[in-house]
């Protein structure tokens, strides 16, 4: 690095340092004119160049920098010999570095005048403000870098008058520049997303149309080769390939489990001014370094826990603090277990903490099948250690929450309690503080779980013992405002509905928010009168039954009339165990579209028997997309083994799954299902990456393929057996080599062995 020393006699001097041996300097920043008026590396070694306009920034830095006690500057006109292509190279890949380390970096505002001292004038401080907001300083590319990566910048006007810094005018520079407050008061790049940071240098002008990209390499840590002359799209287009290969890391993860992803979208969060003690009492947690690094949110079914996780995550989220999240939920694939647990968490910790990235893309090179290793091993070669590496290059403490929501609903209680263990392990990873809040039911194997941890390791909070008053309190203030939002929609008169009704709901609720959230559902669908529905709602307080009957029965209730006979009867509860109780116990969603196809029932059946069920089953209008669950408790209530032969919407899961497996069987067996080369491709040993993506989907539909993933799970959760002859063992005869090339081309081969192994476990009773 070459810099500036201003010598006694007032001539300038260039200076060559290497590595350590730099001392403290200061750096300019301004705006470039013609380039033959700037002052050139050139003009400094031949001592020529004072009567160029440049000349006057270049004595304002040096004088400025020693008025700091800084004996040495650098600006880019003269300090780079930009003829040694070599050298230019070095200075753009090494500059926003070299603004990172800067002592001062001085702005040298060219266009903004004040004319005259601004001390104690009013008038003038107030002047150039304008000027300043309209500076063309803020429309270059380079500006970016010069004003996030130094930690002290200072702006001047061209009378060389201090007009404020980063920290005094960093609202000004935020609603100027668009760049994120926390970005512009020191937090690490890494924490901002590319797309965020690509949209602060939109609309960015630079000299040379290249340098829009180069000058960005800093922002995303990137070091590339300078190639001017190639124009400014493909110097962009390179950029963007190394950042994707800087941040790819090809991990599989649980689609849907983020607490921002597109499934969760329209999931509740807490009403304003409710759950205010408790988040007040998590966000405090999270901030106390004493704190222990566990915090266990339990609760019964309908308590509120994921609304309340979901907050939280935004929360944290929003104070760039959210290192991970992971929502279960039973029948959504693989978020209904442990599978891709670790590496959905690995994902999204590498997109904060960047630094982790080369020890989990080392620990995929040396073992290509870690996905498929214990949770140990996962854990520990794409969390841990690379955390552990990651923390020794640090120089400042980082600090990250990971949400685990629903962690009764892992399928496996073996992995639960694995989960716990490993989780524990990371309160001790360096300057990298990761804290971890956990939601669950307080089912055994999860009590079993922390009630094995080491003191000390976690906190817990149990959410239906918290005050009646407040949760009563936060019940009505859901009810109040949701209600009052189907009075309005539907212009309904202003008493409705009274305050006693209101309250007897509230006491009705008490302490399950599900049940809140499922009765306005239930009295705001649109196919009905409200007060009507509030009033067959508020029949159920003086009947004896318990709160999720209380919750589900007036909805399950309306499927039937009275007046129709014995047989009809009959036929629509028939129907609904096999329509409601499928979607139920599904391993993953299915569209309508699907279920129909699955289950060899006509569309429009299933459609009117799901028309009545809005209040308990998310019902897209598009009959392609998913039908799901709005909460687990619902699958509790029809799935309730005290209810056989009590209730007539007992499902029996055993008997459902039984039934589902055979459709599968059925499906990937008829004309429509399985065969040789379904994709019709041209030669053996296709790469499946050169197959068309839609071209597997018109092949294998959504359905087809839901029952080559899920047939043996069916067959696994009906407890069944395989016995010569019957249609599973048919099937293997005639489609097992079909079977196998249909689980390639949906990616799940690996899958195939673990779920052929399976079938090879004991079992009881007979199937078909």
């Amino acid at each position: 690095m070459r810099l500036l020393q201003l010598k006694d006699d007032g001539e300038f001097s260039l200076i060559e340092f290497v590595g350590d041996t730099i001392p403290r300097y200061a750096i300019l920043s301004h705006t470039w004119g013609a380039d033959n008026e700037e002052l050139t590396f050139k003009d400094l070694v031949k001592g020529t160049g004072k009567s160029k306009a440049g000349y006057k920034k270049i004595r304002f830095c040096g004088t400025r920098a020693a008025n700091d006690g800084l004996q040495f500057s650098w600006v880019d006109t003269c300090c780079i010999d930009k003829s040694n292509s070599t050298e230019l190279q070095e200075a753009i890949n090494s500059m926003f570095y070299w603004y990172h380390k800067a002592a001062k970096c001085y702005v040298y505002l060219s266009d903004v005048s004040i004319g005259g001292s601004i001390k104690n004038n009013h008038f003038l401080q107030q002047r150039w403000k304008p000027t300043f907001r309209e500076s063309k300083w803020f429309t270059r590319g380079w500006t970016l870098q010069e004003l996030i990566a130094p930690a002290s910048v200072e702006f001047f006007s061209i009378e060389g008058e201090r007009l404020g810094n980063k920290k005094s005018l960093e609202q000004t520079l935020h609603e100027i520049t668009g760049i994120a407050l926390q970005a512009l008061q020191g937090r690490p790049l890494s924490h901002f997303s590319v797309d965020e940071r690509m949209l602060w240098a939109a609309r960015r002008q630079t000299k040379r149309e290249e340098d829009a990209a180069y000058s960005l390499l800093g922002i995303f840590d990137i070091h590339m080769p300078l190639i001017y002359g190639e124009g400014r799209q493909k110097a962009l287009n390179r950029l963007q390939k190394e950042i994707e290969d800087n941040n790819l890391i090809k991990l599989p993860i649980a689609k849907g489990a983020s607490f921002d992803s597109h499934m969760e979208e329209h999931n509740a969060k807490c009403l304003a001014n409710t759950r205010v003690e408790l988040l007040h009492h998590i966000m405090e947690w999270s901030k106390d370094r004493n704190g222990k690094p566990i915090f266990w949110l339990n609760g019964m079914a309908g308590t509120g826990k994921s609304t309340i996780a979901r907050t939280v995550a935004e929360l944290f989220a929003n104070k760039c603090q959210l290192g991970a999240s992971f929502f279960f939920k039973k029948g959504e694939g693989d978020r209904g277990n442990a599978t891709r647990f670790f590496t959905t968490i690995a994902r999204d910790l590498a997109v904060y903490i960047p630094g982790i990235i080369p020890s989990i893309r080392k620990a995929i090179n040396a073992n290509a099948s870690i996905f498929e290793k214990t949770l140990k091993d996962q854990f520990k070669q794409l969390i841990l250690q690379p955390l552990t590496q990651a923390s020794h290059a640090l120089s400042h403490s980082l600090k990250f929450v990971v949400i685990i929501d629903a962690l009764d609903e892992c399928e496996r209680e073996e992995d639960v309690r694995v989960i716990l263990q490993l989780l524990a392990r990371t309160k001790d990873v360096g300057p990298i503080s990761l804290r971890v809040f956990v939601t669950s039911r307080p089912e055994l194997p999860i009590r079993l779980g922390f009630k094995q941890m080491s003191d000390g390791t976690y906190q817990d909070l149990i959410l239906h013992e918290v005050s009646r008053e407040i949760v009563e309190r936060d019940i009505a203030l859901f009810l109040e405002h949701t209600l009052g939002k189907i009075r309005e929609q539907r212009s309904l008169s202003s008493d409705w509905p009274s305050k006693e009704q209101v309250q007897i709901l509230v006491q009705m609720a008490t302490p399950l928010f599900i049940f809140a959230d499922t009765a306005c559902r239930y009295i705001g669908d649109t196919r009905d009168n409200p007060q009507k529905r509030l009033d067959i709602m508020l029949q159920y307080q003086k009947r004896k039954v318990s709160q999720l009957d209380r919750t589900y029965l007036p909805v399950l209730n309306q499927l039937f009339d009275d007046k129709e006979d014995e047989e009809d009867k009959e036929r629509r509860i028939s129907e609904f165990r096999e329509i409601v109780g499928s979607i139920v116990v599904l391993e993953s969603p299915l569209s309508i579209i699907s279920l129909a196809r699955l289950l060899g029932i006509p569309r429009v059946d299933i459609s009117c028997r799901l028309d009545l069920l809005h209040s308990v089953l998310s019902i897209p209008v598009n009959e392609d997309m998913p039908v799901r669950l709005l909460h687990l408790s619902f699958r509790d209530f029809l799935l309730d083994p005290q209810k056989r032969k009590k209730s007539q919407f007992w499902v029996d899961e055993r008997e459902t799954h039984k039934r589902l497996a055979g459709k599968c069987l059925q499906l990937m067996s008829s004309p429509k299902g399985l065969r040789q080369n379904m994709c019709n491709l041209l030669r053996p040993g296709t790469l499946r990456s050169e197959i068309d993506k839609q071209a597997i989907a018109n092949c294998l539909p959504p359905e087809v393929q839901y029952a080559c993933r899920n047939w043996i799970y069916h067959l696994e959760q009906s407890k069944g057996r395989i016995c010569d002859g019957d249609v599973v063992h048919t099937f293997l005869q005639k489609n097992f080599l079909y079977w196998l090339e249909a689980m390639s081309l949906i990616g799940e081969a690996p899958e195939s062995i673990r779920m052929i192994n399976s079938l090879q476990l004991p079992i009881d009773v007979s199937i078909f």
